[in-house]
């Protein structure tokens, strides 16, 4: 059957409505810059939702594809395979994990890194020791315990009854910590840096505290860096900036570079916990994937390049305060690497998905992190051409809301 051109309409009409996407269509992009159906040029600085690592048609990480998909696709968990045996060397050897398990997104290797929490703790302790602790405004994935874990109930509350012992706690709140924990907890989940809660960092003496915590209570210490990691901070993963390590680290987005793939580091102990048959996935490792993710962490894993990162992250946030020294529009801006949050002043609160709409018109592609908090997560090697561009486009669009109120 021949297949007429899509139109925006087409996704009205076909598409379950979960999303309200773009009124644009994007059909090509190299780098950071992207082009929709009628030739429109964008600067990308949504990445996927930091996932598109390496910005859009890598050339690297197309030859892996290409090469990979002349060998082997996929073969099942009942066989191994050279890609995914690489990828697992590749993270023990540049980072605090001892094994490692690959799946498909994040919410995959949370729900796996929880599972694991309460099933070590079933073993090694009593069945009672079910309890997690997780923080409000946290966003862990769209599963049903992942969902239940996060911290935002307009995206549980809809589909109870959730899977129960699940306390939510304030955010960067070491008393609370310390007031509900106990030896019946099998897990703190907590997020080095809030995305989806607005570009909120962790302090260190947050996480030391909770480090502390969880070795006095013997509970799993679970950092989920979904969004923050392979370079998204300027690091590899954000708790090498803190100097605290967990137990279990939940990994995805950037990983593949725009191919799904996901996954949770961990160490000798944690790990006996998963045997065999205990979890599974039938698509996590495949080969095409693990090719892919070794292609983008062979290039991102360096010191050169994320200490361009940094760099890019001063480059950007100057600009940024420029910008809002002449339009006064943002209360403060927040920032790790090159993942960077607006939060709008009063005057403008609740307004972040139309300035983002309205960003569009004007070329460039934005996100937001809740009603209030603009949110850039860029390629990493975003180029300083189409960094300086979209930003001079984002203050067109800034003054243009302005001009409009």
């Amino acid at each position: 059957m021949k297949q007429s051109i899509p139109s925006r309409n087409d996704f009205d009409q076909y598409m379950i409505p979960m999303y309200s996407p773009a009124p644009f269509i994007p059909v090509k992009a190299q780098g950071s810059t992207l082009y929709d159906q009628n030739g429109k040029e964008y600067i990308d600085f949504v990445g996927g939702i930091a996932v598109n690592a390496l910005g859009h048609a890598n050339p690297a990480l197309r030859e892996a594809l290409i090469e990979q998909s002349d060998k082997l696709w996929h073969t099942g968990n009942g066989y191994t395979n050279e890609p995914v045996l690489n990828l697992a060397k590749h993270f023990v050897e540049s980072t605090f994990a001892d094994k490692v398990f690959f799946c498909n997104s994040g919410a995959e290797a949370n729900e796996a890194a929880l599972k694991l929490a309460r099933r070590y703790a079933r073993q090694h302790f009593s069945a009672e020791k079910t309890e997690i602790i997780a923080f409000n405004n946290a966003f862990h994935g769209r599963t049903l315990f992942t969902v239940s874990t996060g911290g935002q109930p307009n995206y549980s509350k809809d589909f109870a009854p959730l899977p129960g012992a699940i306390t939510h706690l304030p955010f960067n709140d070491l008393t609370a910590v310390e007031a509900a924990i106990s030896d019946n907890t099998c897990a703190v989940i907590v997020e080095p840096i809030q995305g989806e809660g607005g570009v909120v960092p962790a302090t260190a003496e947050f996480l030391r505290g909770l480090r502390a915590l969880c070795d006095k209570h013997n509970a799993v210490l679970i950092f989920d860096e979904v969004q923050t990691g392979v370079g998204r901070t300027g690091y590899l993963y954000a708790y090498q900036s803190y100097g605290v390590t967990p137990d279990v680290l939940s990994t995805a987005k950037a990983l593949g570079g725009g191919f799904p793939i996901g996954g949770i580091l961990t160490t000798d102990k944690f790990a006996s916990a998963l045997s065999i048959g205990s979890h599974g996935t039938t698509y996590g490792g495949n080969p095409l994937a693990c090719a892919v993710a070794n292609a983008s962490l062979n290039i991102i894993d360096s010191k050169e390049f994320l200490a361009n990162v940094r760099a890019k992250q001063a480059t950007f946030i100057e600009v940024l305060e420029n910008i809002n020294r002449r339009l006064g529009m943002f209360a403060e801006i927040r920032s790790a690497g090159l993942l960077i949050g607006c939060q709008l002043t009063e005057e403008y609160a609740g307004q972040a998905k139309a300035i983002s709409t309205l960003c569009a018109e004007h070329g460039v592609m934005t996100l937001i992190a809740g009603p209030n908090v603009i949110r850039f997560t860029p390629a990493l090697n975003i180029s300083q051409q189409e960094l300086e561009t979209g930003l001079a486009r984002f203050e067109q669009a800034l003054k243009d809301y302005q001009s409009r109120k």
